[in-house]
């Protein structure tokens, strides 16, 4: 496993981070999804990603025994707050009350004292910027947060809470998690380069766009029974956008670019995330072991310039880069 620093700040994280939405409690059995953090930790992963909201709060839990005996010192714990976690009006979105309430649930569920990474998981424009950055900063002064972190902002969102954190005297962001592909490239052009500018780290989410990259789903061919474009939990939903036969048929033009290098099609597209410089990691999720051990060796490839123009000149057509497509909810759900 490689390393890199999340951000400008001081906290290394694995260049794989393990993800665990849409299976922990969801997808896979606790047995199942035990054995996958098993095998994270035997490749080397340190870095585990949730949120609050995952399977409605029970992917937490999960996390949490399944990582229970395991020397906390050696782990990076991320998860987030805004989605709904309960049926009241304050359940949900970045009021201070949200944010304390829900933060000692997931501190309570994880079975840990603190989380190293808290992250708000969506914009909240019911709430005044200055009141989320606050109870963000309170959590930290407790020593129940270490950094603060933000998930699919845009890049004015951003930078507003910057200059709030430095006209109040907050710690500031130290990440962004936004979706991030071959396919999916919306940051490019705003969220990556003031990221860069006021050193915050990408931890990507959905590198192999929802398993499209692995080449499994083919043009003009059933889909593969027990994927995610079948999945009935939330998981369909999000791949429909990609499940179009002229975008299938440039993926399966990859193949003989990860054959040249003696890669599998998912290390390929990890590997990929990896090159741009202003990543720190990589979330991938999994419902079998060998998923995770097979996504682990994307850490470290280097792929060079001709690589990439490859990539580029198959897939431009259809790579989505629109920034407007990094969106929060108007009101909160």
């Amino acid at each position: 496993m490689e390393f890199r620093k999340l951000g400008r700040s001081g906290l290394k994280i694995s260049e794989i981070a393990y993800g665990n939405w849409l299976t922990h409690g969801s997808q896979v059995e606790e047995d199942a999804a035990r054995a996958c953090v098993r095998a994270a930790l035997d490749e080397g992963i340190t870095t585990f990603d949730t949120a609050d909201a995952y399977a409605g709060t029970r992917a937490e839990d999960v996390l949490g025994r399944a990582l229970k005996g395991q020397r906390r010192e050696g782990l990076e714990i991320f998860t987030k707050v805004y989605w709904p976690t309960g049926p009241g009006v304050n359940d949900r979105g970045l009021s201070r009350k949200h944010i304390m309430e829900s933060a000692h649930g997931s501190l309570r569920r994880l079975g840990t004292d603190y989380v190293d990474l808290y992250q708000a998981h969506r914009f909240d424009y019911e709430t005044p910027l200055e009141e989320t950055l606050r109870a963000f900063d309170d959590l930290v002064r407790q020593g129940k947060v270490l950094y603060v972190g933000v998930s699919e902002w845009r890049a004015e969102e951003i930078e507003r809470a910057l200059r709030i954190a430095d006209e109040m005297g907050f710690d500031r962001i130290v990440s962004s998690q936004p979706q991030y592909s071959m396919l999916w490239r919306v940051i490019e052009g705003e969220v990556v380069p003031l990221c860069e500018r006021e050193g915050i780290g990408q931890i990507v989410w959905s590198p192999i766009a929802q398993g499209v990259l692995t080449g499994k789903y083919e043009p003009g061919r059933p889909l593969p029974e027990g994927s995610r474009a079948t999945d009935d939990k939330g998981g369909a939903d999000m791949i429909k956008r990609y499940l179009n036969d002229d975008l299938l048929a440039r993926v399966q033009e990859l193949r003989p670019i990860a054959d040249d290098l003696g890669l599998s099609m998912a290390q390929l597209a990890i590997a990929w995330t990896l090159q741009n410089p202003n990543v720190s990691s990589a979330i991938v999720g999994a419902t079998r072991p060998e998923q995770v051990a097979d996504n682990v060796k994307a850490a470290g490839v280097k792929l060079d310039a001709d690589v990439l123009k490859r990539i580029d000149a198959i897939l431009d057509p259809v790579v989505i880069r629109d920034p407007g497509k990094t969106v929060s909810p108007d009101r909160r759900p």
